[in-house]
């Protein structure tokens, strides 16, 4: 069994999206969807630096962009599951058929501004915290007034806040933890910081018609599956001030027997944090085009045993 995942803020790099313009039709579609939603996706990127795509107004657009862009690329794929880490759910809701693409770019855009705006209120930022086991971790920012904004799993912690609590953090450790690595992100996501983005986001949401998924869509919410297109999108507005429960959608993922897991570009933070949570599992993330064969490969693989189930 397959599931496709997408990856949140952070995982963009500069120029990341150039060889992906190289495919037949893939420019065309990012130029459509630029202007559906009144910015130059093809800009930012190919073009822009690390500063630019580091705004959260771009950045979440472009992540979704290319997640939808590069699974194209694959062809027909049936996934068992599909999730999303972060904005990420937004990218996943497309492949489910939840939003079809131009819906889906239109509500991360207004997402993106929503939180960006949110961000600018105060200073905040994220920091990923390495090593040690939730029971530890999670009173200790709690003591320091920062929130557990994403449980990965595989030992690590996302935390949120202000700088002054992030620095505090820096300073003294909880036992365990061997490093606290800053986050490229504008804000607190996914924290009492973002309320002011809620309920931009249900008012931009309440302008759409969600249809109910194809396929499991697996909620980072909870990792619960949701049936229906309308809790999709309730969630989708809720989680942009809750915690994301990476942890839970990987555990969803064991329980339903997944052997294998492709993560769209730009991947590689969950395919890291399945290689280590969820072992016997075969990963891969897509990277360039390069990647593409392979995942096909994988793909292929990953469903010959539902096949021959079936003509049994």
């Amino acid at each position: 069994m397959l599931v496709l995942v997408a990856p949140g803020q952070g995982a963009q790099t500069p120029g990341f999206l150039t060889p992906w313009l190289e495919l037949p039709g893939a420019a065309d579609r990012l130029a459509a969807w630029s202007d559906a939603i009144g910015l130059d996706l093809a800009h930012y990127g190919t073009q822009a630096d690390a500063d630019e795509i580091r705004d959260t107004a771009v950045a979440q657009p472009l992540l979704v962009a290319a997640g939808i862009l590069s699974a194209s690329a694959l062809g027909e794929v049936a996934p068992g599951a599909v999730a999303g880490h972060s904005v990420g759910e937004i990218t996943a809701a497309a492949f489910a058929g939840v939003l079809d693409d131009t819906a889906a770019l239109t509500l991360v855009r207004k997402r993106g501004l929503a939180m960006a705006d949110a961000a600018a209120i105060t200073q905040t930022g994220m920091s990923a915290l390495l090593g040690g086991e939730p029971e530890t971790v999670v009173p200790h920012l709690e003591k320091l007034e920062l929130t557990p904004a994403n449980v990965n799993g595989a030992g690590q912690i996302v935390a949120a806040g202000t700088m002054e609590q992030l620095a505090a953090l820096e300073a003294e450790k909880p036992d365990g933890v061997r490093r606290v690595v800053a986050l490229k992100v504008a804000g607190a996501f996914h924290t009492h910081h973002m309320a002011p983005a809620v309920d931009t986001l249900r008012s931009a949401a309440a302008e759409l018609t969600p249809a109910d998924p194809r396929v499991t869509y697996v909620s980072n919410k909870d990792g619960q599956a949701v049936a229906t297109g309308a809790e999709v999108l309730s969630r989708l507005v809720g989680q942009v001030a809750n915690p994301v429960r990476w942890d839970l959608c990987m555990q969803t993922f064991k329980e339903l027997g997944v052997t294998a897991l492709i993560e769209v570009c730009p991947g590689g933070t969950l395919t890291g944090l399945a290689k280590r949570a969820l072992p016997g599992v075969k990963t891969l993330a897509l990277k360039t085009p390069d990647d593409l064969d392979a995942a096909r490969e994988l793909i292929a693989e990953a469903s010959t045993p539902a096949a021959d189930a079936a003509g049994a």
